[in-house]
């Protein structure tokens, strides 16, 4: 019997079939943040799955499917909680600092999909080369530009490139997270603490 289609003409998974893609999605993220990316495989995934590797291959059409999507469903649920706690304030500083805030917050929570999601955007690269993830990186750092712009539209910071500065604070929160991606002991919290003030220090409007 044929599949109902759903979205975009796609076959209809059965409630079966999305709990065993999100099993080996999960067997994935623990893999991968466990041994990293390079010596991750379709067999060790399976393995930890408790299940043989012709069932991922039946549900993916391979290992760069599998942790594209490991990837992105992280990112689309680290910004469904930014994004809340982003709408909700009302001043472009205030924006600023839920974005680095919430976002270190949420990879707090969730250190083991954060581990493989960073694995994943380091290292997984298109057929050419490039970077697999850098749309997605570009568009982070044009979101936080805009809202750097709106600041300094309405003088609450002082005058800047936008996108290069938005690249910096995205990048020093990188370092941050660098940082107890390494050591899980780092007070990832004070950390973050820190650096939203460092944030509200370099970006402000001086007032006389």
């Amino acid at each position: 019997m044929a599949k109902k289609p759903g979205p975009a003409g796609q076959p209809r998974r059965s409630f079966i079939e999305q709990a065993r893609r999100a099993q080996i999605v999960e067997a994935a993220t623990e893999v991968v943040a466990r041994v990293g990316y390079t010596n991750t495989s379709l067999a060790r995934i399976a393995e930890h799955a408790d299940i043989s590797k012709s069932v991922i291959t039946y549900h993916f059409s391979g290992k760069d499917e599998l942790l594209r999507l490991v990837a992105t469903q992280f990112f689309e649920r680290a910004w469904q909680h930014m994004e809340t706690q982003i709408v909700a304030r009302d001043t472009a500083a205030g924006q600023v600092e839920a974005w680095i805030g919430s976002q270190l917050e949420f990879f707090h929570e969730h250190r083991t999909e954060f581990l493989a999601m960073s694995e994943i955007v380091t290292n997984h690269r298109e057929p050419d080369g490039s970077h697999a993830f850098a749309r997605e990186v570009a568009e982070e750092v044009d979101g936080l530009a805009e809202i750097l712009a709106r600041g300094q539209r309405d003088q609450e910071f002082r005058s800047f490139d936008t996108r290069r500065v938005a690249t910096i604070i995205l990048r020093a929160a990188d370092g941050v997270l660098g940082s107890w991606a390494m050591d899980e002991t780092v007070d990832l919290p004070q950390q973050t603490a820190a650096l939203l003030d460092f944030i509200d220090h370099a970006i402000r409007r001086e007032h006389s």
